[in-house]
């Protein structure tokens, strides 16, 4: 493998302490896969061949990483399969993804993770941690196998898209992860607040007629597991955070000492029920948890702001136009997300001043790595792994989902026009998106 040498970017890394100005221009050599150097000026010598990226105006930063994905294989690959979601990925800058276990069969056993991790290095793109299931067939009835999972590459656990109804089989799995050190993924929906809604409970489902799921279907989930994380002592990682009562109860669990982390979606913090009721029923707006009112999205965005959130993942769920060309009530909830997230969070919290760019890498790369305890990932230390995300922050682009990669079309932001976009991705010092010609 030849040296890759990116020169001239403005390289953000979070994981270290910056010696020099951030805006100071620097080299990045990466060797045998690994980073080898960062520097104002690396000379690489004449003993070894060297292909070099001009990254002049561009932005360096560790590889992307997304805890939240849903890749369908096996059992639902006319939606999605490893390799289509894994090019989705790298072209939307995700050189790792984390995907959830609701395939079909569940991902519940160590020979399903051994198919996905082998799916994954065949198609030679991103990098595919799964998640297994909490519980057998995520039915939520008894714990599936959790250790035979971890062994076989597992980096978490969950039934999501299926809330956990039982409190004393969650304190189980809370209690038998933890002695793994493995992080609980908690889809947080009470099942009691409603059956068979098409989404948010409030002014506008009334006004359009469809049945709600009031917020606090998720805030009595997020309490009462709360509750479980800091009895047990274990790590609870609160997905898709929605609700404004749900991010309050997260800063304050953690003032406690809780062992919990939370992620937000993009859509989360870009959309509302609002949109959905100007939108005419397009299902497109339909995903789980449901676009919450105006004030949720304010305090989202206050707790990315504060740091209450820890990442932004995409909970990227394709589905096949026809699955969505039915009645609102009736359409499979979920958007595809993995191409379109970091131009949103450029376009709507960077450029907006709500966050910095350091801010937004840890909250896509270092935070995400952190969390799941990806070892020399979501940092440009000598020596790692040499994942890269090579970022555009100035550059205006229209949503074309026509040029997707995934095999699903189901999004909102269709013709959005953002600022930021994704130049080149590397993962283990090769190119697999952008190239490395026309610097």
């Amino acid at each position: 493998m030849k040296d890759l040498l990116i020169r001239n970017g403005m390289v953000i890394d979070p994981s270290v302490e910056r010696s020099v100005s951030d805006d100071e221009p620097r080299d990045l050599l990466i060797r045998d896969g690994r980073i080898a150097g960062i520097a104002s000026r690396i000379e690489p010598g004449d003993e070894r061949e060297v292909e070099v990226i001009d990254a002049r105006g561009l932005v360096v930063t560790p590889g992307l990483i997304d805890l939240h994905v849903h890749l369908r294989e096996p059992g639902f690959e006319y939606k999605e399969t490893i390799e289509s979601g894994a090019r989705a990925a790298v072209a939307g800058g995700f050189t790792a993804i984390c995907c959830m276990p609701n395939t079909r069969p569940v991902n519940d056993n160590s020979s399903i993770t051994s198919f996905i991790i082998a799916q994954g290095r065949a198609a030679g793109l991103a990098s595919i941690f799964p998640i297994g299931a909490i519980t057998a067939g995520s039915k939520g009835e008894q714990l599936a196998e959790i250790g035979e999972m971890m062994n076989a590459g597992i980096v978490a656990i969950s039934d999501d898209g299926r809330p956990v109804p039982d409190a004393g089989i969650m304190r189980r799995a809370l209690e038998y992860a933890s002695d793994f050190g493995l992080p609980v993924v908690d889809h947080c929906e009470d099942c009691c607040g409603a059956t068979g809604w098409a989404m948010h409970e409030g002014q506008y489902s009334a006004l359009m007629g469809l049945k709600g799921l009031p917020g606090a279907a998720e805030d009595l989930h997020v309490a009462r597991d709360l509750i479980l994380a800091e009895m047990t002592g274990a790590h609870i990682h609160i997905a898709h955070i929605s609700t404004g009562r749900s991010v309050e109860m997260v800063r304050a669990a953690r003032l406690r000492g809780v062992r919990v982390t939370c992620e937000v979606t993009p859509h989360h913090f870009t959309l509302t029920d609002g949109d959905l009721y100007r939108s005419g029923y397009d299902t497109n707006f339909k995903m789980a948890p449901p676009l919450r009112t105006a004030e949720d999205l304010q305090a989202i965005l206050e707790g990315i702001a504060d740091g209450t959130i820890d990442a932004i993942a995409t909970d990227h769920a394709p589905h096949h136009q026809n699955e969505k060309m039915v009645e609102f009530d009736h359409a499979p909830n979920g958007i595809i997300g993995l191409e379109t997230a970091v131009p949103l969070a450029l376009d709507r919290l960077v450029h907006r001043g709500l966050i910095t760019l350091p801010r937004l890498v840890e909250m896509l790369s270092t935070a995400p790595a952190r969390i799941f305890n990806l070892a020399d990932r979501g940092t440009l230390r000598v020596g790692a792994i040499a994942d890269v995300t090579i970022i555009d922050p100035q550059c205006n682009r229209k949503v074309d989902l026509g040029e997707s990669f995934s095999k699903s079309r189901n999004s909102p932001f269709g013709g959005w026009e953002l600022k930021g976009a994704v130049n080149r991705t590397i993962v283990g010092g090769r190119v697999v998106f952008g190239s490395v010609e026309g610097n």
